[in-house]
């Protein structure tokens, strides 16, 4: 277990090492006003370090605070179409293993619906739900998160040994048998996969979502920094964003790695 949580860590700061490369050799190398493009250390500085002389009002205690409840906003909008499109891409995932006439029936219809491009789609979700509501963010968030996921736990359940199957259906078994002590078991991996895969996924629907509904959270702010030229606040909050993104998509792989090194599984990547 210890190697697994040491494989884990290494694996974070390595992203972390290279995500701050790129981001600094992009503000370096693209030609843009250092007005404009502000790097890592300008974010550092903003919300960590006071300049001399500050007002109230403009130390970096304050620049904190303020985009503190966007962050929280965002972050509760993101883990609404976490939970959701996890939920929903498990349960059809079991319904299409059980039933090839549910997957049939089901799953062109969710081919369909992803092959639209959700901008496209949105101000149709929007006039449905109202906009500005939890709904429209849910099913926003939902559709980001729900195809991969969906994708990746059938991959999952469809790997199921068939001498396994075949093992449990000899002693009595039924469908429903065989996919609770066979499929979801050797699913795990996929099902993980699926998590780490919609972390990311959830935080984009939820900015997506603000942005196009609620006006609300970082997604909703951006466009208002970008016009009152609040530079700062804008690369700040988008720091903030993908920091904890990539340290809640390390934490997955750590309940990853941990799980199935406890049951014994080998890592597998779908």
């Amino acid at each position: 277990m210890s190697r697994a949580i040491a494989r884990s860590l290494l694996n974070a700061l390595m992203t972390l090492v290279v995500v701050l490369g790129l981001w600094q050799a992009v503000v370096s190398f693209a030609g843009v006003s250092p007005y404009v493009a502000k790097g890592p250390l300008d974010v550092f500085r903003y919300l960590f370090v006071d300049e001399v002389g500050a007002a109230p009002g403009r130390l970096a205690a304050d620049h904190r605070e303020a985009l503190r409840p966007l962050t929280v906003q965002t972050l509760q909008d993101a883990s609404l179409g976490f939970g959701a499109g996890m939920v929903i891409a498990i349960v059809l995932a079991v319904a299409f293993s059980l039933s090839k006439t549910v997957e049939a029936g089901v799953l062109p219809l969710a081919l369909l619906l992803r092959s639209v491009p959700l901008v496209s789609i949105s101000p149709v979700i929007i006039l449905i739900t109202g906009r500005g509501t939890t709904a429209s963010v849910a099913v926003i968030g939902t559709i980001v998160v729900l195809f991969p996921a969906l994708a990746s736990a059938l991959f999952g359940l469809g790997r199921a040994s068939p001498e396994s199957l075949d093992l449990v259906r000899v002693y009595g078994g039924g469908n429903a048998t065989a996919l609770r002590k066979v499929a979801i078991p050797g699913a795990l991996p996929s099902l993980f996969a699926a998590a780490r895969v919609s972390v990311p996924g959830a935080v984009t629907g939820a900015l997506l979502a603000e942005w196009l509904s609620t006006g609300k959270g970082i997604g909703g702010s951006i466009q208002k920094f970008n016009a009152s030229a609040r530079f700062d606040d804008l690369w700040a909050s988008v720091a903030i964003i993908t920091a904890i993104t990539l340290v809640l998509y390390n934490l997955v792989q750590l309940m990853e790695n941990v799980v199935l090194a406890r049951m014994g599984m080998s890592q597998q990547q779908p």
